[in-house]
Order: structure tokens, then C-alpha cells, then sequence
């Protein structure tokens, strides 16, 4: 009896040093920006973390920014160590999320973090708010053409994000682009990383805080520099 008693407290001995060996390994969540999906992230490098990209689901009717981050939080597995990256209108669902969920880390990029870092014209829209007669198909057309304008690239990064916004679902961007309009988030968790661009035209430089600025990049920068924000966030995601 006591021999048996003596092997299984050795197995239990043996298996919690097992345990003790074996990393849980944290899952880095990447929430693209309006007008992309998965595939803004291709070339970004994220060393030691397991990825997931979080999909955009189709707003319900009447659906606020943070009742959508709600939703898309389901995505989320929070039993296990995990951090949340979002880029753009993704940076502003991340900071929805801070407060919803407790990540390790929330990083965002080329976003902004409350209502006082979006530009004036936004604010001009919400008082005269044209946006509500303008479709998704129109705005999709517009995005493609102000792109090149407003943050021009090379030919294929263009080719790129032309392609992903093309797939996007006319609905979703027309309630997207109200959803920055209308943010009414005042408030913001200060542990949030932000990495910014010093020539982002869509978010200008000037009205947001950022943690760390990126020289010379734009709105875009997660495609056109990806190699510099790999880099920043294998950093801050130590």
C-alpha cells in the first residue's frame, strides 16, 4: 500500500513540474482596419505569439460602436493570456475592448483613442450629417479614389488595398464610417499603446497622442512600413 501511495505521489510530483515546464503561449488578436480584413497583417511578424484575426461581422440595426466590440468579443478566447492589436476604426474597437475585457496589452495603430483625436471635419459631419444619404457602394467608390490622394503608395500596396476594400460589404461601411462620426468616447484606459504616423493624412498627427511615432508613415503604414511595425511590436508585446 505504501509503495502505491509512494508512486502516485511521485507521478503527481512529475506531472506538476511537467506543467511548470510547459509555456502557455499568448494569442496576439488583430483587428484590421474599415476598409481591409486579414490580409492587411500579411506582412507583419509577430514573433513567439500565436495570431488570430478577428473577423468584422454585419452591424445590427441601431448597433453603437461598443455594443458591436461586444459582439466581436465573443471572438475572444479569454480563458488564456492574450493581447488585442487593432488598426484604424480596429484601433477604436480595441479601446472598446479595453474596457470590456482585461488584455495584457492593447495596441493600436493609426487610430485614436476618444473622440478629441479625430480630425474637425468629423465633427463637422456630425452637425450636418450629409454621411446618412451617402450608400456604402458610394463610399467604397470614394475610398478608392481618395486613397491615392490622401495617402499615396506605391502601385502594388495600392493594388492591395484596393482589392481588400472592394470586398468589403457595402452595409458595413456605410455604418462604419457613422460609427466614427458618431463616437462619444471621451474616456480611454492609459496603459493603451499608440503608434502613429507622422504623415497619417486620414488621422493627422497633430490631433492625436501617441506613445510612439512612426517617421514618415501613413495611414497605412501597417502595409507600407511593416517591417518597422513588426519591430515595435514584437517590443511591446514582450
Amino acid at each position: 500500500m505504501k509503495i502505491k501511495w509512494f508512486l502516485l505521489i511521485n507521478l503527481m510530483y512529475q506531472v506538476s513540474l511537467l506543467a511548470q515546464e510547459i509555456e502557455v503561449k499568448k494569442t496576439v488578436y488583430l483587428i484590421p482596419g474599415q476598409g481591409s480584413d486579414g490580409r492587411l497583417f500579411e506582412q507583419i511578424h509577430i514573433e513567439n505569439y500565436d495570431t488570430v484575426h478577428i473577423r468584422y461581422l454585419l452591424p445590427e440595426k441601431e448597433e453603437s460602436l461598443t455594443q458591436y466590440a461586444s459582439r466581436l468579443a465573443a471572438q475572444i478566447d479569454t480563458t488564456a493570456p492574450y493581447s488585442i492589436v487593432g488598426v484604424s476604426l480596429g484601433g477604436m474597437i480595441a479601446t472598446e475592448l479595453s474596457d470590456l475585457l482585461s488584455p495584457e496589452e492593447v495596441i493600436i495603430i493609426s487610430s485614436a483613442k476618444s473622440k478629441y483625436e479625430l480630425p474637425t471635419r468629423y465633427k463637422i459631419f456630425k452637425i450636418v450629417p450629409i454621411y446618412k444619404i451617402i450608400g456604402g457602394k458610394t463610399i467604397i467608390c470614394s475610398a478608392k479614389l481618395a486613397q491615392p490622394l490622401f495617402e499615396p503608395t506605391d502601385k502594388i500596396t495600392q493594388t492591395h488595398f484596393h482589392t481588400m476594400i472592394s470586398d468589403k460589404e457595402p452595409y458595413f461601411m456605410k455604418r462604419a464610417v457613422a460609427w466614427i462620426i458618431t463616437w462619444s468616447r471621451t474616456t480611454y484606459d492609459a496603459d493603451i499603446i499608440h503608434i502613429h504616423g507622422d504623415h497619417d493624412h486620414t488621422l493627422p498627427l497633430k490631433h492625436v497622442d501617441p506613445n510612439y511615432i512612426v517617421k514618415g508613415g501613413s495611414h497605412i503604414m501597417t502595409m507600407t512600413k511593416s517591417e518597422e511595425i513588426s519591430k515595435l511590436l514584437n517590443f511591446y508585446l514582450q
